[in-house]
């Protein structure tokens, strides 16, 4: 077994006793292998072959051990389903990896829970247990690149490498021009994940038709009742925007088929019909408001019906470019033949609202603990919106903290006066003055200010959209998606200079495993001489490492040296 990126000559045939002493880089070499030959199959047509490479993939080991990893290192991972079973421990992976087996296997129901929306009303999700969720992982690792290898090229949600930018990108594209499409045809779906026809699925779905039908009738437990499953694939479980996916998957080839055998090929494209899509949320672009109306809109509701699924009526129309829409948290909009792309006032004021509601409930906190509470919302926000005009969103945005937080500092201290407020809770940073910062003493012992993150200081830069054509288990687009990847990661990174200097002096990949380091899988920062031994936070003490390897670094004391590219 290989254990810190060096072959023992074992092959990855049985279960490791120590889930730290697995060979992740040959897992993920093994699993991509099989994935690259689904997709070939796929692109040829071979739909024998496809089905026969996805049983063997999901019956490897590769397989199972990445799927186990895969729902143990994300998010959900401290969430428990209707058993309350969690994986926290090495030996409850390792365990796990024995039990993912298609004989005899029967899900259990889903945990409903709520979350909020920004509307105000909640979201349902379903919650498997961590056993169904690795399932889930296993079996959509074979499902994903057929979804992939027949997605429609502007689908962009919740997919590899694809991002709501790249979505607002090909708007720019499709809107941006003088002779562009001035009538857009906004579409909601009713209800998307929760109605989608199971026999639909069942039909048209490329994996094993029986576990998924398991999966679509487990029924859920709210209240500490079991309800049936007739319809839907409920949000929550890791296989279900793939399937959603699959479901919309042909909306945009279809649909420009439908028009060319309608009125031929020269009179479809003066017609400037454009679809974009971002998982079940998508606006199509059109000539004029009669053709989206007569033409586009029915076959829509044709395209949908058939899956069980309907437009909403109250959130679907259709707009002209000059009153503009909003899509994705952005306003799209001409003004006076200019199109412009800023964050929609929804979107701000939702917002807000998260920024005020931290601060209230935090009026007794230090000022140091408010100030890191906040600026990974600042940043996240003012990164999301850096592709579009934001700059006055921005400064508004600014304001409004400030003011927030003036009346956060002035209650802490009613008898005192505005200036003595001042002086303990603003500083001057450079040129900017009323910066809400506390100092501190840092980890070599000198002396600096923790200020809070400057919306406005955020530089715009226009985005750039991922090729549609783009098939990351196609090995002709293998260093186009390499580029990419580093490219985007850094975008990610670049304003946390340290993390982006580590990230492009270790060419993109874990110092550990040399397997790329994606927004997916995540990353650690490393000291080389642990701080406790005398070790610094010099760069030159530290890289960046997958979180499973870091667990695995420390788990087994492994030495890592920095690395050195060619």
């Amino acid at each position: 077994m290989k254990v810190s990126g060096r072959k023992t000559g074992s092959a990855l045939s049985h279960a490791p006793g120590d889930w730290y002493a697995v060979d992740w880089r040959r897992v993920e070499r093994n699993v991509r292998g099989m994935q690259i030959r689904i997709a070939k199959a796929t692109r040829e047509g071979k739909w024998r072959k496809v089905k026969a490479l996805q049983r063997m993939l999901t019956r490897t080991l590769s397989a199972k051990l990445y799927a186990v990893r895969r729902v143990t290192q994300n998010q959900g991972a401290r969430t428990a389903g209707v058993d309350r079973e969690l994986w926290d421990t090495p030996e409850n992976r390792r365990l796990a990896v024995d039990r993912l087996k298609r004989r005899g296997y029967r899900p259990l129901p889903l945990r409903r829970v709520f979350i909020p929306k920004a509307n105000g009303k909640e979201r349902p999700l379903g919650i498997p247990t961590m056993h169904d969720r690795a399932m889930q992982a296993l079996y959509l690792l074979a499902l994903e690149p057929v979804a992939e290898s027949t997605s429609d090229p502007n689908s962009y949600g919740f997919r590899q490498n694809r991002s709501t930018a790249d979505a607002m990108g090909q708007l720019r594209v499709c809107l941006s021009r003088k002779d562009s499409s001035q009538w857009v045809l906004e579409a909601d779906i009713k209800g998307c994940f929760d109605y989608i026809n199971h026999d639909w699925l069942e039909r048209n779905v490329p994996m094993d038709t029986a576990i998924l039908r398991k999966w679509l009738k487990a029924g859920l437990i709210y209240k500490g009742q079991l309800q049936a499953t007739e319809a839907g694939t409920p949000q929550g479980g890791i296989i279900s925007p793939t399937l959603a996916n699959v479901t919309l998957n042909g909306l945009e080839r279809e649909l420009d088929a439908h028009l060319r055998a309608q009125f031929g090929v020269a009179k479809a494209k003066k017609l400037k019909i454009n679809l974009v899509r971002y998982a079940d949320d998508f606006v199509i672009t059109g000539v004029s408001k009669e053709i989206l109306a007569t033409e586009v809109r029915p076959w829509i509701e044709a395209f949908l019906a058939a899956r069980g699924l309907q437009l909403s009526e109250e959130k679907t129309r259709i707009t002209h470019i000059d009153d503009g829409f909003d899509f994705l948290g952005w306003n799209f909009r001409k003004y006076a033949g200019k199109f412009l792309i800023k964050p929609s006032k929804k979107n701000a004021q939702a917002f807000y609202r998260k920024v005020s509601e931290t601060i209230s409930g935090n009026k007794t906190v230090k000022q140091e603990n408010l100030i890191r509470l906040l600026n990974p919302m600042l940043r996240g926000w003012a990164q999301y919106h850096h592709s579009v005009s934001a700059k006055r969103a921005y400064s508004r945005m600014e304001h409004l903290v400030f003011q927030r937080l003036w009346r956060w500092s002035r209650r802490r201290h009613p008898q005192k006066n505005s200036g003595w407020v001042r002086k303990k809770y603003f500083h001057s940073v450079g040129e900017r003055q009323w910066v809400f910062a506390v100092p501190l003493v840092r980890a070599d012992g000198s002396k600096g200010l923790l200020d809070l993150y400057q919306i406005s200081g955020m530089a715009i830069k226009w985005h750039t959209k991922i090729k549609g054509e783009f098939d990351p288990f196609d090995p002709t687009w293998e260093q186009y998606g390499e580029k990419l990847r580093q490219g985007r990661m850094w975008e990610s990174m670049r304003y946390r200079k340290q993390w982006a200097g580590l990230y492009m002096s270790q060419g993109g990949h874990c110092a550990h495993c040399g397997t790329a380091l994606t927004e997916e899988t995540g990353w650690h920062d490393h000291h080389l001489e642990y701080r406790m031994h005398g070790g610094t936070d010099a760069l030159a003490n530290r890289v960046l490492l997958h979180p499973h390897c870091h667990q695995q670094v420390h788990a087994g004391r492994i030495a890592v040296t920095k690395p050195v590219l060619p």
